[in-house]
């Protein structure tokens, strides 16, 4: 394949949302007919009037968790792959979850990632993602090879032969973990040997900014990816420190944690996408990463959605007193108290006891009475609790929704 370029990148926004909520109709109808799993949980919706994203959101959420329970009950994918998909792959995560591949070209669409990373047709790319059982390995080298490279599958560890590959084979190119690169940079320094590489694709972990800089300084051009098993690529950086563009074959939301309430623009909240791929497809799937959303246009005059990268993960249960405490309990609890907007609960231990805090913030004026929220979440919680109201706009909008100040035992 020659190199890698997608129009679509640069395409009006609004002409994007007219054709991926068209694209949301089309997998709707498509999954219900193919996938058992669809066929019972859309049953009720008709996919006509999925024409604004406040009609998306009324769609039930598929959590990874949901998958390892499905996949137990109807193995190996629990009944969302498609009955017509050609698995030519089949990987086991941990979890454990199955994950499917097929052998076309960039099925995880990671050409996308290479491009915007600098990577050109031609570059020889050592990838250092493993290729055992899960498919991160297969993901980043069907990505680099869309982009017209060759590909050196080399895999994680044996820093020493990696670093032997490197002097022989001269790759341009770099993908795998930050935290890799920056074992083979320490070993090849102390060796006396410098990286062939000038440009570089992480994913899997976070990128420090001291780390980027590190690379750098080093001669390489770092770019990060973010990317799932379930899913293949959901975002890419084409600058630093301007945050990672949504993939085009993606529509991505940012909902409240323990809810599938989209949240505000800016605000942190759980990454849940829907995946139009036939094979595979995946609607409204909850990937536990919370992340918020960049308003302002790409500087790389790319014009899709923006999110910031990953700033934690959405499943905050605790146990207070030896009871879990969820994230969708608390959102329960707003929708019982009239004016309720948003709830915190604090966690914290006093003399050795766990207790719960519940900062109450109300749409406008507090319309119930502190003892009254607290009286509804015993109730819901069967614990006992504090509420406190706060002032409208009091609360962070930091994806937080569970605060747990215990010391780490």
């Amino acid at each position: 394949m020659e190199g890698y370029h997608d129009p679509r990148e640069h395409q009006d926004p609004q002409l994007r949302e007219q054709n991926l909520l068209a694209s949301l109709q089309e997998v709707v109808d498509y999954a219900r007919r193919q996938c058992s799993h669809y066929s019972q949980t859309l049953v009720a919706v008709e996919s006509g009037s999925l024409t604004s994203r406040a009609a998306l959101s009324e769609l039930p959420l598929l959590r990874k968790s949901d998958l390892i329970q499905l996949q137990q009950a109807h193995p190996p994918l629990g009944g969302v792959a498609a009955m017509t998909a050609c698995v030519d792959r089949l990987f086991l995560s941990p979890g454990p979850i199955a994950e499917p591949e097929r052998c076309e070209p960039d099925w995880w669409r990671m050409g996308r990632a290479f491009r915007a990373a600098g990577f050109t047709p031609g570059m020889r790319v050592q990838n250092c993602l493993s290729y055992h059982l899960s498919p991160g390995g297969f993901i980043l080298d069907s990505g680099a090879r869309a982009c017209g490279c060759s590909v050196i599958p080399a895999g994680p560890g044996q820093t020493e032969q990696q670093l032997a590959v490197n002097a022989h084979l001269k790759p341009e190119g770099y993908c795998g973990t930050p935290s890799f690169l920056a074992i083979l940079l320490d070993k090849a320094e102390a060796m006396g040997q410098r990286l062939s590489f000038d440009v570089a694709l992480v994913t899997g972990e976070a990128l420090p900014a001291s780390l980027r800089a590190r690379f750098e300084a080093a001669g390489i051009q770092v770019r990060q990816a973010y990317a799932t098993a379930d899913v293949g690529l959901i975002a890419y950086e084409s600058q630093p420190d301007t945050g990672l563009i949504v993939d085009e074959d993606l529509l991505l939301e940012v909902v409240r944690p323990g809810t599938g309430t989209p949240v505000p623009e800016g605000e942190v909240g759980e990454v849940v996408v829907t995946s139009f791929n036939p094979d595979y497809p995946l609607i409204r799937f909850a990937t536990g990463d919370l992340s918020s959303v960049l308003t302002a246009p790409s500087p790389c005059g790319r014009t899709n959605l923006r999110i910031r990268g990953w700033q934690g993960r959405a499943d905050q249960s605790t146990k207070v007193k030896g009871l879990f405490v969820h994230p969708g309990q608390l959102e329960q609890l707003c929708n019982r108290i009239d004016g309720l907007s948003r709830v915190r609960a604090v966690v914290r231990q006093l003399a050795g006891q766990d207790s719960l805090e519940l900062l109450c913030e109300p749409e406008a004026m507090p319309t119930a009475s502190a003892g009254e929220v607290e009286a509804q979440a015993r109730a819901l919680l069967r614990l006992g609790v504090a509420a406190r109201w706060v002032e409208p706009g009091a609360l962070p909008r930091d994806g937080v929704v569970i605060e747990d100040t215990r010391p780490v035992p």
